[in-house]
């Protein structure tokens, strides 16, 4: 398949609304031809010098347009990629494009491990006084909240290179959990900072036993 690119550095995964600001003059023209011509455009991840996957969104609606010609307008991300070729232009357009292969969205995720997500994810934010609201974990699906469980870019972007629903699943439940020790053991620190100083009632030490 070739589309188009939007090269950024940020990371989007499938069903996710993408709102962007249009002001270079390739995208305007890449937003155009999107309205009129109905095509998708993908956007590939630029990140440690390369460009390697990406996801594909359809153009929604253009909320607003400026004396400028500069543009928002909101996307929906479809599917992820694989970049194949990149051309700095795409047949005669002023933007990017090239050859990509679409990644297969396995869905082989047990109830078990989403519920164990769930839970994880409710206990990072009860640490953090972070409301939860409450999630079916027969209707969960990790790209729901997968920008709102403290991932780096650099893991956002190892995510979605991972076709398997299971696959993903682990990789938060290892994310979330080393993140609750971390936050844990800061929490503990913390305590101990605060009651240095305080009187405390220690039991002194018998020293009939001591030798010297």
């Amino acid at each position: 398949m070739r589309i188009p690119f939007f090269p950024l550095k940020s990371v989007f995964f499938p069903g996710e609304k993408v709102p962007l600001h249009i002001f270079e003059e390739r995208y305007k023209q890449l937003i155009n031809d999107c309205r009129n011509e109905a095509v998708t455009f993908g956007i590939p991840v630029y990140i440690n010098d390369t460009i390697t996957f990406g996801t594909e969104v359809q153009l929604v609606e253009v909320v607003n347009t400026y004396e400028n010609g500069s543009m928002d307008v909101l996307c929906v991300a479809r599917q992820i990629f694989k970049v194949i070729t990149f051309d700095n232009s795409l047949d005669g357009k002023l933007y990017a494009g090239g050859n990509v292969q679409y990644l297969e969205n396995i869905k082989d995720g047990n109830l078990a491990d989403k519920e164990k997500v769930l839970e994880k994810l409710e206990t990072l934010y009860s640490m953090m006084e972070v409301s939860f609201a409450p999630i079916d974990p027969n209707k969960f699906e990790i790209y729901q909240l997968v920008h709102k469980m403290g991932l780096s870019i650099e893991q956002e972007y190892q995510l979605l290179q991972l076709s398997h629903e299971n696959d993903r699943l682990q990789f938060i439940l290892k994310h979330l959990t080393t993140t609750i020790q971390v936050l844990s053991e800061i929490n503990r620190t913390k305590m101990l900072i605060e009651l240095n100083g305080h009187f405390k009632n220690f039991d002194p030490l018998e020293f009939k036993d001591f030798k010297i």
